[in-house]
């Protein structure tokens, strides 16, 4: 792991990261925020998952989670999208491609040798970020906006007992009901749709997966709520399984870091409740 810069904010410090991936078989970046803490103290860990066309630069920019994250104790860690590199397969689509991995492990050619960013969230990054920052990896939440929150969601229901609390800005909810869905896993996994279930919230709710708690914020003027992101879905499915979620419709409000910057700090300040209990 290398070192890319490493800024002191709100008493900690904000860095940027780099590592060879054998997942994915390219160089891949992430940032981690680590708050002021004693030696040999252990701090839970909030995943933020990014959206298309995003890299881990959106959030930790623009994201406004610093302060919160500071005053409750947890490190924030933000991966890219996708792999990267000229050597990575692309499409001329901004919704596809490099900037679109929907966090699955490609099985289609030319995808299927890079394109793995399931395994690469799900097992390398959490060993690289035990390994090398104070995390406590018992106590772990996660997050995401739009694809990421789709990701963080899939993610969340794949692995029951790993995150203590799951939460989502915009979250795509039920791919295999919209259009991103897809052109993503069609291209990424095949036209078998069956393959598709176990990255679709929706439907992994409903051959039986569980969250212990959801918290998801949607803006009601968001331009994809009604054919891509679909969020009465997710309501609909977490009420027939009695999953506790507070899902909530935010007047005015867009797809943009102006919403999730809105909202950010309460996320954390929520997170922090689950992840400091007893």
């Amino acid at each position: 792991m290398q070192q890319v810069s490493a800024w002191k904010s709100h008493g900690g410090i904000q860095g940027v990261y780099t590592h060879a991936s054998a997942e994915t078989g390219t160089e891949m970046t992430f940032s981690v925020f680590v708050p002021d803490h004693d030696p040999g103290e252990k701090l839970p860990v909030l995943w933020y998952l990014s959206g298309l066309t995003c890299t881990h630069a959106n959030v930790t920019e623009k994201g406004e989670y610093r302060q919160q994250c500071a005053d409750e104790g947890i490190i924030f860690v933000a991966p890219d999208t996708s792999p990267r590199g000229d050597d990575v397969p692309d499409d001329e689509g901004w919704d596809f491609g490099k900037g679109a991995g929907f966090y699955v492990d490609a099985t289609e050619q030319p995808w299927a040798a890079n394109y793995r960013m399931r395994s690469y969230i799900e097992r390398e990054l959490p060993a690289l970020i035990a390994q090398s920052f104070p995390a406590d990896m018992a106590r772990q939440g996660i997050t995401g906006h739009s694809m990421g929150g789709h990701g963080a969601l899939t993610i969340a229901l794949r692995n029951p007992g790993r995150f203590l609390s799951v939460s989502g800005f915009s979250p795509i909810v039920s791919p295999l009901n919209c259009p991103w869905g897809d052109k993503a896993l069609g291209g990424y996994l095949g036209p078998d749709r069956a393959a598709w279930r176990e990255y679709d919230a929706c439907a992994l709710i409903a051959d039986g997966a569980r969250l212990p708690n959801l918290l998801v914020d949607q803006g009601e003027a968001d331009g994809f709520l009604e054919v891509q992101l679909k969020t009465h879905l997710l309501s609909e499915a977490c009420a027939a399984a009695g999953i506790p979620a507070t899902i909530r419709m935010q007047s005015g409000y867009d797809h943009s870091y102006y919403f999730i910057s809105s909202f950010m700090a309460e996320h954390v300040r929520w997170h922090a409740g689950h992840l400091y209990r007893g």
